[in-house]
């Protein structure tokens, strides 16, 4: 009994991670289009292709690597670096508490750092997205998908350096931003709250970005502040059960 279940834990794993590589497709041609821009970043303050795509391999995040390159650029030294990286990517905290609670009881903390290591918005979102608990193989599969994209675009932007105008990598990597339509708009026809949520956070975060106060914290900081206040808001008007969670 007990070899028969592990057989069948061994296969979903095997179909999780199959069905992560598969969603881990457009994400990782998004990627591909969008890190371009990034890339020539790296190439102006002196980085070569290979430097690039390490660092696009180790830190997936457009905003963390951005402000890295920036500091480079500016010969900050590492803690520098290492601090202005942190609070740029900070509101991965939020997304890595929220997976940490679709997590089934006596995961290893080698699948929890593991999952951890690569969380991005895109690839948090479709993640979270499914019911149930989540199934590290279906993260890894969408990671391996994705993030070599990432990577190799960083790489590619560095080579080309301003070989393309900036006007058609940006249009590029539009469709990467359309790839959120799919993760929102089934879960908002489902809830009432989360068709009104939605919304809700569109509005706010518009707001934030012209409040005399809220202006002038960096995005990724507002981003935390408004996720925590709305996520905060939400659940002591509309508490859910665990069941139903």
């Amino acid at each position: 009994m007990r070899r028969k279940r592990t057989e069948l834990a061994a296969a979903d794993d095997r179909r999780a991670f199959g069905e992560g590589m598969r969603d881990g497709v457009p994400i990782g041609l998004g990627y591909l289009a969008v890190s371009f821009s990034l890339g020539i970043a790296a190439r102006s303050v002196g980085m070569t292709p290979g430097q690039s795509f390490l660092a696009s391999l180790l830190c997936n995040a457009s905003a963390g690597e951005y402000a890295g390159f920036t500091s480079i650029g500016a010969h900050a030294a590492y803690l520098e670096i290492a601090l202005v990286t942190l609070v740029a990517n900070a509101r991965y905290l939020l997304m890595s508490c929220a997976m940490s609670q679709r997590m089934r009881p006596g995961i290893s903390p080698v699948h929890r750092l593991c999952m951890a290591f690569d969380i991005t918005d895109e690839l948090f979102a479709i993640a979270i997205s499914r019911p149930g608990y989540l199934n590290p193989w279906y993260t890894y599969g969408a990671v391996l998908t994705a993030a070599p994209c990432w990577a190799v675009g960083t790489a590619l932007g560095t080579m080309a350096g301003n070989l393309l105008p900036l006007r058609l990598v940006s249009a590029l990597g539009v469709a990467l931003y359309g790839m959120f339509l799919a993760v929102i708009i089934p879960p908002a026809q489902k809830d009432r709250v989360v068709a009104g949520l939605v919304p809700l956070c569109f509005l706010l975060s518009f707001g934030a970005a012209a409040a005399p106060v809220l202006r002038e914290l960096s995005e990724g900081t507002r981003i935390i502040l408004l996720t925590v206040a709305v996520s905060s808001g939400a659940a002591l008007l509309f508490p859910r059960s665990e069941e139903e969670a």
